[in-house]
């Protein structure tokens, strides 16, 4: 039988969700606690890859195993051995051809920046003191929503075989005492985000002017575009399915 598991986590302790051969992941952490306590190999498809330090508020995967009778009993039990900044949410059943990464039809991430130093958001914002033209960053922003080829903002030497993701959504909103980032669209590619809040900061900073970003995106080049923000700041924050892919 086929399970969805979501969850969510902190992710500075870990070095993404992807199993690495030498370093600690989530994947690893939440694989090893399920195989505990059902005293059987689990082995967890993602919905998606986090980078290193890269936080998760709703993360789905899923597994193959016989029969659950008490599901909410086991994601107790699991949430009681994970370490602190691993939560389960929810273990419920699904048809086996779901998929956790390949029926997700959209993502959404979160870029937090906070502006006035705050020793609580030291490892989940980050800091920036100089002024930012937020108006000017969200005009930016808009211009991100007319293309599809995303190369540019892509890591340089990765094996995906398209950049092309469609964008739902790309804003900044002033949220409490933070300035946050959101980004929706179909897929994104290794270090996307990290790249665009990066390239946004430059307008927002005066360095260049949001029509600016039109030539970076069309030069295909990574090098034009804005150096990668901090990964703390980035949070996966909701993976969507169609309905009969999920509960």
């Amino acid at each position: 039988m086929r399970y969805f598991i979501q969850f969510s986590y902190f992710g500075k302790a870990y070095h993404g969700w992807q199993r690495q051969p030498n370093a600690i992941t989530v994947q690893q952490v939440l694989e090893e606690s399920l195989s505990m306590l059902l005293r059987a190999k689990v082995d967890i498809v993602g919905a998606g890859r986090t980078d290193a330090g890269v936080h998760a508020k709703e993360m789905f995967g899923h597994f193959d195993f016989s029969e659950i009778e008490n599901r909410a009993d086991l994601v107790n039990r699991v949430n009681s051995y994970l370490p602190a900044d691993i939560a389960i949410t929810d273990i419920f059943r699904v048809a086996n051809s779901s998929h956790a990464r390949f029926d997700a039809i959209e993502r959404t991430y979160e870029y937090w920046i906070t502006q006035e130093k705050n020793p609580f958001y030291i490892e989940s914002s980050h800091f920036i003191w100089s002024t930012l033209d937020v108006d000017a960053m969200n005009r930016a922003a808009e211009i991100l929503m007319e293309y599809k080829d995303f190369e540019c903002f892509s890591k340089s030497h990765t094996d995906v075989k398209t950049f092309i993701c469609k964008l739902k959504k790309a804003v900044w909103e002033k949220k409490g005492d933070k300035l946050v980032f959101t980004i929706t669209a179909d897929r994104f590619l290794r270090n996307m985000v990290r790249a665009i809040v990066g390239t946004l900061l430059e307008v927002g900073l005066k360095k260049i002017e949001p029509e600016g970003v039109r030539a970076i995106i069309e030069s295909k080049d990574r090098s034009q575009a804005g150096a990668s923000v901090p990964a703390k700041g980035l949070y996966l924050t909701k993976v969507l399915y169609p309905e009969n892919r999920t509960k």
